[in-house]
């Protein structure tokens, strides 16, 4: 079915307003455009962010000065008391584990190890980055840490 082809109902056109047609009508004499004024003439429009004349807020609102540098890279944050609550027997993790683990929303996203909680376990990190006491207590509890590049 096209849409030429749907059939006519009730209702389903709506009649435009005849304006200027008389007083009888009632939209004679102005229109429907009220006494004098702007908006009572031919073009007179406002512009949309036009308030009266009062200051605009574009115009009342500080402007912004200089701008900030993003950080080079955003890095998905883990604790150490994070990795106590993996299943016993996982001694080497790396971003597959963590992203299976819901630790990490994306396997492809940069870690970084900090030293919340304790470690009780041994275990083989590899991570972006990690504090330099995140390393001191996974060495301590026997584990590695591979900084990758």
């Amino acid at each position: 079915m096209e849409l030429n082809e749907l059939p006519k109902t009730g209702g389903m056109k709506k009649k435009r307003k005849r304006i200027g047609r008389g007083i009888g009508s009632g939209d004679g004499k102005r229109c429907g455009r009220g006494q004098k004024g702007q908006s009572s003439r031919s073009g007179g429009t406002k512009a949309p962010q036009f308030e009266g004349g009062q200051m605009p807020l574009f115009r009342r609102l500080p402007a912004l000065k200089g701008f900030k540098h993003q950080p080079r890279f955003i890095y998905a944050i883990v604790n150490l008391n994070q990795l106590e609550k993996l299943p016993p027997g996982l001694e080497e993790i790396d971003n597959e584990i963590l992203f299976e683990h819901n630790l990490i929303r994306k396997p492809t996203m940069k870690v970084k190890l900090l030293a919340r909680g304790e470690v009780k376990r041994k275990f083989s990190l590899r991570v972006h980055a990690a504090s330099a006491k995140a390393i001191e207590m996974v060495t301590a509890a026997g584990g590695n840490v591979e900084v990758l590049g």
